[in-house]
């Protein structure tokens, strides 16, 4: 994976966006004290680069009705089998994660069910005849953090460099 060097207009501009998605460019323009065209060609220059994913609005899980969230350690009876398991994972719309880890798991996911017993029915249903020789689940009470990353560097520093650039 490639690291980028970030000046400090993209890491104030990122730290602007990064606390909300929705401000509009002309906000951050001004935040920056630099044109409305000079933020928006930064935006799709970080998005190129692959910085920027995307934007998206998040939906809560619970207001839609998933209250139980569960972190799920897998176990493969064949580990060769791993890529056709992520697949059939992919087309279980309750798992929203899946990550390759080490230690003792062959990957762990997070899932969302709408309770316990929902969650019961989503792993002896649909994990289980994935291939597992078995799972380790872990359910979430409450996510109590749960942010972006901060941008390194200086903020101070950072409204220093950007005045007056365009």
């Amino acid at each position: 994976m490639a690291r980028h060097n970030l000046d400090s207009l993209d890491r104030k501009i990122l730290r602007l966006i990064a606390a909300d998605a929705r401000v509009p460019f002309l906000e951050v323009a001004r935040s920056c004290n630099v044109s409305g065209a000079a933020i928006h060609q930064r935006i799709q220059k970080l998005t190129a680069l692959g910085v920027l994913k995307g934007s998206e609005f998040i939906i809560n899980p619970e207001k839609i009705g998933y209250e139980t969230c569960a972190y799920v350690g897998l176990f493969l009876k064949d580990p060769s089998s791993f890529d056709d398991v992520v697949e059939k994972l992919r087309q279980i719309p309750e798992v929203t994660e899946c990550h390759y880890t080490t230690g003792g798991y062959d990957m762990f996911i997070k899932i969302y069910a709408k309770n316990n017993h929902d969650m019961l029915n989503i792993i002896h249903d649909k994990l289980q005849p994935l291939g597992l020789s078995r799972s380790e689940t872990i359910v979430s009470f409450n996510a109590v953090i749960d942010r972006q990353l901060p941008m390194p560097g200086n903020d101070e520093e950072d409204d220093n460099e950007v005045d007056g650039e365009d």
